[in-house]
């Protein structure tokens, strides 16, 4: 399957205003196409409910469902794929699990992460944090929209940044060289959750234009 998405949606329940299948549908309306189900602390019987209903909603837009973590939980609900961390089983693991079925993202911090993620078999990685965001506090200094160049300059498969990204520094992220943006508060935290989904997918969506401008002959 294709990364075929620009903006890749994180959830966090304990950060929206409204039940998270509504905060997933508002979003979805509002043009989001990926969404990772997130939630950590949750018990996998849960999980799995909150995995199949979200599945639903994707399936209703044509959108991707990818469960963060849980390879057993995404393969029950027919995910498009999953999402692995540092804790996470390896990529190579789970490739012999999902075979060629899914795709398979890699939360990532440096470029020498993201280049063992790509060898290990990854389809895309989030990388970051770009700036400071408390969803990422732990995980070292932030490494800046500057470094996503070098992490281009190394992998061949997509580059999604990751953490702090708001409207106001989306578009610079995005002419740093990141392929796509992944957020959790910018959308799920946001009082209008369509309204900020759209706010984001029109910026990204504009840095498009202007790559297809600059690269048609003339």
């Amino acid at each position: 399957m294709p990364v075929d998405f620009k903006l890749y949606l994180i959830t966090d329940r304990k950060q929206t205003k409204v039940p998270l299948p509504q905060a997933v549908r508002l979003a979805l309306e509002g043009g989001v196409r990926a969404v990772q189900l997130r939630e950590k602390d949750l018990q996998v019987r849960d999980l799995l409910g909150l995995a199949r209903e979200l599945r639903s909603l994707t399936n209703d837009f044509g959108a991707r469902l990818f469960v963060n973590d849980r390879v057993d939980v995404a393969v029950e609900v027919g995910a498009d794929g999953v999402h692995l961390g540092h804790a996470s089983m390896p990529v190579d693991a789970a490739r012999k699990v999902v075979g060629s079925s899914m795709l398979i993202g890699v939360s990532t911090h440096s470029p020498e992460e993201a280049r063992a993620a790509e060898l290990g078999g990854a389809d895309f990685v989030t990388y970051g944090p770009i700036y400071d965001t408390p969803s990422k506090i732990g995980l070292g200094n932030p490494v800046g929209k500057d470094s996503i160049r070098s992490v281009k300059n190394i992998i061949d498969i997509p580059i999604f940044a990751l953490g702090g990204i708001e409207s106001g520094n989306v578009l610079k992220v995005m002419a740093a060289g990141a392929d796509g943006i992944a957020m959790i508060s910018g959308i799920m935290a946001a009082d209008d959750i369509k309204r900020a989904a759209k706010k984001f997918m029109d910026s990204i969506d504009f840095m498009d234009r202007i790559a297809c401008n600059y690269c048609t002959p003339r």
